[in-house]
Order: C-alpha cells, then sequence, then structure tokens
C-alpha cells in the first residue's frame, strides 16, 4: 500500500517543517529543498498537492488492458512525498538516477526531508 506520507513520525525522525537549510548557500540543493519545505508547511498547497498525489496510481498492463493499482494492496514502499522530493530534486538538479541515489543514501539534509532520523539510517535506497 502507497501511502502519500506516513502519518506517524519515527523515533528520531525530525519534522519537515523544523528541517534548518543554510539561507546563505549558494548550491542548488538547499533552495529546491526550501520550496518543497515551504509547500509541506503551507496548508493549502500542501493539501492540493497531496490530494494530486493521493490520485496518482501505478498503471500496468494485464492481458492487453491498462489497469490502474489498487491504492489499499501491495506491499509498503517509498510515500508519495519521498518520490515527490526525490522527482523534484532529479528535474530541478537535471541529475541522473546515480546522482540522486547517492544523494538519498548520503545528503544529511535530503534524508531528513525524506523522513529518515539521522542516528538510525536503516533505509538505503537502491535501482
Amino acid at each position: 500500500m502507497r501511502r502519500v506520507i506516513e502519518p506517524q513520525m519515527k523515533l528520531g525522525e525530525l519534522a519537515i517543517a523544523d528541517i534548518k537549510l543554510d539561507p546563505k548557500s549558494r548550491d542548488d540543493i538547499p533552495q529546491i529543498l526550501r520550496g518543497l519545505q515551504h509547500i509541506y508547511t503551507t496548508p493549502e498547497l500542501r493539501g492540493a498537492v497531496f490530494a494530486i498525489l493521493a490520485e496518482v496510481l501505478p498503471v500496468h498492463q494485464i492481458e492487453g488492458k491498462t489497469v490502474k493499482a489498487d491504492p489499499n494492496n501491495g506491499r509498503p514502499g517509498m510515500t508519495q512525498w519521498q518520490i515527490l522530493v526525490l522527482g523534484v530534486l532529479r528535474l530541478g538538479l537535471n541529475a541522473d538516477y546515480d546522482r540522486i541515489l547517492e544523494l538519498a543514501n548520503e545528503h544529511k539534509t535530503l534524508r531528513k526531508m525524506l523522513g529518515h532520523s539521522d542516528w538510525a539510517a536503516e533505509k538505503l535506497y537502491n535501482l
């Protein structure tokens, strides 16, 4: 089952609104993360974006027919928020999947935005 965002925070997880981003950084990653943080912390924007994300379901072919996945079935995986963050980052940086993989596994601030804690970093992404 894919969720838009996990409703229960994990032990050690930092709220997205509380993530400190360097306002003086000239790199593009903190600027992209600041935009995503703004979307998340503005209730009207978050509601609109989450409504769109809730409607987005993967499709697959079964016997020549295109079928949307059942949102109530399946294994837990990445949340729609994590997919959105990584997708926006990939497009904003014009990066390939290998760079996004490295950032998702090693960039401390990005991992906080994805909902991972600093000290319990058991979740690693792979291709």
